[in-house]
């Protein structure tokens, strides 16, 4: 209990506060700055649409490379190995979905929100809202992930181990992240978000070579240190099953967290909000190539920082450290540099933190402001647009404040994990509309509520009665269950995450939902399917 009282040993923590402090006052001149040309929606929601494709595409990064990327993920292939590194391969393989079929086409049809997509052939008021309410969910299961990451994360740092103590950072990066969407709208955390992408690539590229430098540049013998380090269940890190392959239904779980995570990422309104931050289409072409270039580099980087953290820390230190598997990387910065490269590390992750949590704030509440607010209440009749950015601000802050007290209740939990269940939930409520409204002449506003509102009500109830909410055994090393609510067991389903009925069924009740209804309009399809494919008459729109 010495650790966990006084934090990571050998670390420093004023050194370490001293670190944090310094991004924080970088990134909030940087906010402070870009909120001078905040003065319109499009400045507050778009950036005033004044990116490059290559500035795009390192924000895009930067908001998809979240603490899951780099903390959780690298936890999970320390502990777990083969099994773990399914979260790389399913986050970036997820990228190609969103590229072939939906970003560009978005991009073409869309103004601000996903919900100016769906809404585009079919009634304004009932899609946007149902659009809106989806949005909020995901951003709130992903803003589950990262405050639980912030409490994990600056616990190992400081030797936070009290309940309170943590749920205090929490509540500080919640403050954080409502002053940077207040202050400087979609341009000052676009900023952010290239900054921190910048810094987490370059951090984490140095660790790669750090750490394969330790074994002769040989990957082989990278991953027998690891069996090594693991002892008597070593040999299991480098084939499947360790955690997903003891039982029927842990299989089963594998095989839906894959199609959660590979199919999810079409469905992120934070990622896809991104696109409508370029002038242009081509712009956007050219941010994904930038953005998916990006991404594969790094998550090539996590399989040798994961195994890398199981050969130099260990799984027994790691499990035992404050924060859990969370803290596999900043204690393998400690085992390379010392104190000074665990501080930075600690603070790119930090700042990781601080601006994803700011995109989907931002997001979020864009949606409610320009969907709910501005096209539903106001039936599209909003004389003044700065009423409809103080709409957007007054709910960033309700949803910071959310945010923190469910990050509080998730605090302990592998941030991969709960990302993933924020993917199941986009790639259940979101997708299947997206996809059948930009392909499917037939779709109609009934089967975009019957999927939307049914693909997440059956998420979230299949969500809290699984595992992940309730009922895991205790573990016998940590004292505590693997579960979200401790001391409990009320869940009836199997599967700690959903997609593989979630997913299925939100696409069924899509079809079921336009097929009982007569409503049908192939002429705004045709108009549709011209600008999605082309982009003739998007430019227009946006000006508008």
């Amino acid at each position: 209990m010495r650790v966990l009282a006084q934090g990571v040993e050998g670390s420093n923590p004023t050194l370490n506060i001293a670190i944090f402090a310094g991004f924080v006052v970088i990134t909030l001149i940087v906010v402070l700055r870009a909120s001078r040309n905040t003065k319109t929606a499009a400045d507050y929601y778009a950036a005033g649409r004044a990116f490059t494709g290559p500035q795009n595409g390192i924000a895009i990064s930067g908001d998809y490379l979240s603490a899951a990327s780099f903390l959780g993920i690298a936890g999970a292939i320390a502990v777990n190995g083969y099994d773990g590194f399914l979260y790389s391969i399913g986050f970036l393989v997820a990228w190609l979905v969103a590229l072939l079929l939906v970003a560009e086409l978005l991009r073409n049809t869309g103004k601000y929100t996903m919900g100016d997509v769906l809404s585009f052939r079919m009634r304004q008021r009932p899609v946007r809202a149902a659009a809106s309410i989806s949005t909020l969910a995901v951003s709130f299961f992903y803003l589950l992930a990262q405050m639980a990451g912030a409490g994990g994360l600056v616990a190992l740092l400081l030797g936070i181990s009290s309940k309170g103590g943590q749920a205090a950072v929490i509540a500080v990066v919640g403050v954080l992240m409502i002053v940077y969407v207040l202050v400087g709208g979609m341009k000052g955390t676009t900023w952010v978000q290239i900054i921190k992408a910048v810094l987490l690539i370059l951090g984490a590229a140095a660790m790669t070579v750090w750490v394969l430098g330790k074994y002769g540049f040989n990957l082989s013998s990278l991953l027998q240190g690891a069996v090594d380090k693991a002892g008597k269940t070593g040999e299991a890190l480098l084939g499947p099953g360790k955690q997903y392959g003891a039982t029927g239904t842990s299989k089963l779980d594998f095989f839906s967290l894959g199609l959660a995570l590979v199919l999810g990422t079409a469905g992120l309104p934070h990622v896809l909000m991104r696109f409508y931050t370029v002038p242009t289409a081509k712009e956007a072409r050219r941010s994904v190539v930038w953005a998916i270039g990006l991404i594969g580099v790094f998550y090539l980087f996590t399989l040798v920082l994961g195994y890398g953290a199981g050969a130099l820390v260990g799984p027994t230190k790691i499990n035992a450290a404050p924060g859990g598997v969370n803290s596999a990387a900043p204690l393998l910065a400690q085992a390379l540099g010392g104190p000074v490269l665990l501080g930075f590390i600690a603070a790119v992750a930090f700042a990781t933190i601080l601006a994803v949590v700011a995109g989907l704030t931002i997001t979020a509440s864009a949606s409610f402001a320009h969907d709910i607010y501005a096209n539903v209440i106001k039936k599209g009749q909003v004389d003044d647009k700065q009423q409809e950015v103080r709409v957007a601000r007054i709910t960033a802050v309700v949803i910071g404040v959310v945010a923190v007290g469910g990050g509080i209740i998730a605090n302990g939990q592998n941030v991969a994990f709960l990302v993933a269940l924020a993917f199941a939930v986009a790639a259940s409520a979101n997708l299947p509309t997206i996809l059948f409204s930009l392909f499917w002449k037939r779709f109609n506003t009934s089967g975009a509520l019957w999927s939307i509102y049914g693909g997440l009500a059956i998420t979230i109830l299949l969500i809290v009665f699984s595992p992940a909410v309730s009922g895991k055994p205790v573990n016998p090393k940590t004292g505590k269950s693997l579960s979200m609510i401790q001391g409990v067991d009320f869940h009836w389903f199997p599967l700690d995450n959903p997609g593989l009925v979630s997913i299925p069924l939100s696409f069924l009740l899509g079809i079921v939902g336009t097929l009982i209804s007569k409503e049908r309009n192939d002429a705004k399809y045709a108009e549709m399917e011209v600008r999605a494919l082309t982009g003739a008459g998007a430019e227009q729109a946006v000006a508008h």
